[in-house]
């Protein structure tokens, strides 16, 4: 395995991290928005599965009456 000093990788790692596109400021709050209105529609998926598969559970079982 070839030895890098540290100083040479160091060097690598900040030519590597200057070709990286960064997101703008208005790009990352876009996304952290989709991301919460996304967990908020498949929390309310969620919900809603449940309380059909509990209803169908109560009345198969007869446990409602």
């Amino acid at each position: 395995m070839a030895k890098i000093s540290p100083f040479k990788f160091l060097q690598e790692v900040r030519s590597e991290t200057d070709k990286v596109t960064w997101p703008t400021r208005r790009e990352t709050a876009i996304t952290t928005v989709m991301v919460f209105v996304m967990v908020a529609v498949t929390s309310v998926l969620f919900l809603v599965a449940d309380q059909i598969i509990r209803f169908a559970i109560t009345f198969i079982l007869g446990i409602g009456t």
